[in-house]
């Protein structure tokens, strides 16, 4: 068994999410979804005070290229939206690998609101019939009764009918426009589907997802794989040790970790050259709140020794980095961390806040690297004036420099 070291562990795993080197071209279409395919799913949110989510993690990956892509990419039916990790686009040919969740929808908890369904009946099957005759639907294009919400979670009744109609399958997101939703019926979005042909035993779905969670993830622990398609939550060591001994993955002992780890035998090939530092990532980008390399809190720590958490819905005077906070990933390590704001109107790309981890040394590189990076951010953003309202005086005067 190879023994690897810590950064060669971070090595493989940036390989997998397509992080190893910067884009050597213009980014076109199909870019998009290699990109999303070798991430096997995107998360979605909705938070806009820079690109939204999906869209930043596919520039991470990609640098400027046009955000209608993705747009495009589901209108053409190439993906789809389901309850992966949380709401996510996923490649079309995974539909059959999540197809079981739709058709027993009860252990999603929240995601699927089974009390709701079982009160209104009724009026959700009048929903989907009318859907069927008349075409798709957006949640705007009902009414709400006694004016505005009164927040997220305060939908009117038609949209808690049409995520039900989502979680359980009859419906799915046939485009998006303007970001929201556009619901059709799942027969006239993937005509070519049928269940009783098509869907494989769930067995063997389950499985099939483990194996995606390892490509993706390029290196992977028994502890890490259920989070990545919210799979039960259950020891998976021994499903690990069964695929590497059909020649999937390859065991490694990674230095410092008591865990057994696995290499996804796409990148095994790579492992003696990201041990001896012949081959390590030469990137550096900022990354979504959302995207997979940070989304999971437990593995971000052992890989990367960073502690970081969303805290865009912790309360303001709770905060301990700001409202959006950006993971600032170079050449194999998330060295610090930005609040960015695009204030579009302006031209403005606004570093609320900067911080550097404890552990990183300041050098003339680090900080070219980094306004290279954030230069480019703010300029895809279409706001190309880079301007840092707090930071530490040294990262100031270093930045000014620089400039």
């Amino acid at each position: 068994m190879k023994i690897v070291p810590l950064s060669a562990a971070r090595t493989l795993h940036l390989a997998a999410q397509g992080l190893l080197v910067p884009p050597r071209r213009k980014a076109m279409k199909d870019d998009v979804l290699v990109a999303i395919r070798r991430m096997a799913q995107l998360q979605i949110d909705t938070i806009h005070v820079v690109a939204r989510s999906p869209y930043l993690v596919l520039f991470s990956r990609l640098g400027a290229y046009d955000p209608q892509w993705l747009d495009a990419h589901l209108a053409e039916g190439k993906l789809f939206e389901y309850w992966s990790h949380e709401a996510c686009f996923v490649p079309i040919e995974d539909y059959g690998l999540l197809r079981h969740r739709m058709l027993d929808p009860g252990g999603m908890g929240w995601k699927y609101a089974a009390d709701w369904h079982a009160r209104h009946r009724v009026d959700i099957d009048n929903l989907l019939d009318h859907i069927r005759l008349n075409g798709p639907v957006r949640a705007a294009d009902f009414a709400r009764e006694g004016g505005k919400g009164n927040g997220w979670w305060d939908w009117k009744p038609e949209k808690r009918h049409l995520e039900v109609l989502f979680a359980t399958g009859q419906l799915m997101v046939a485009a998006r426009q303007n970001f929201h939703r556009i619901y059709d019926v799942t027969e006239r979005v993937l005509p070519g589907w049928d269940d009783a042909r098509d869907l494989q035993p769930v067995e063997a779905a389950s499985r099939e997802l483990l194996r995606r969670t390892c490509r993706a993830l390029g290196i992977a622990r028994a502890d890490w794989v259920a989070d990545y398609y919210r799979l039960p939550r259950r020891p998976y060591a021994d499903a690990l040790h069964a695929l590497a001994d059909e020649g999937k993955l390859e065991q490694v002992r990674v230095e410092g970790w008591k865990q057994d780890t696995f290499v996804h035998r796409e990148f095994a090939p790579m492992i003696d050259d990201a041990s001896n530092g012949q081959l390590a990532s030469t990137v550096t980008t900022v990354l979504s709140p959302f995207d997979p390399v940070v989304w999971d809190r437990k593995r971000v720590a052992a890989l990367f020794d960073f502690d970081y958490a969303i805290e865009c819905y912790t309360p303001a005077a709770k905060r301990k980095y700001g409202y959006f906070v950006l993971p600032l990933l170079s050449r194999g390590k998330l060295v610090g961390r930005v609040d960015a704001k695009a204030h579009r109107a302006s031209g403005i790309f606004e570093l609320k806040s900067f911080h550097l981890e404890p552990n990183v040394r300041l050098s003339v590189r680090l900080i070219a690297d980094l306004r290279r990076a954030l230069q480019r951010c703010a300029d895809w953003h279409g706001t190309p004036e880079l301007q840092i309202t707090s930071a530490p005086k040294d990262v100031l005067a270093a930045f000014s420099a620089a400039g």
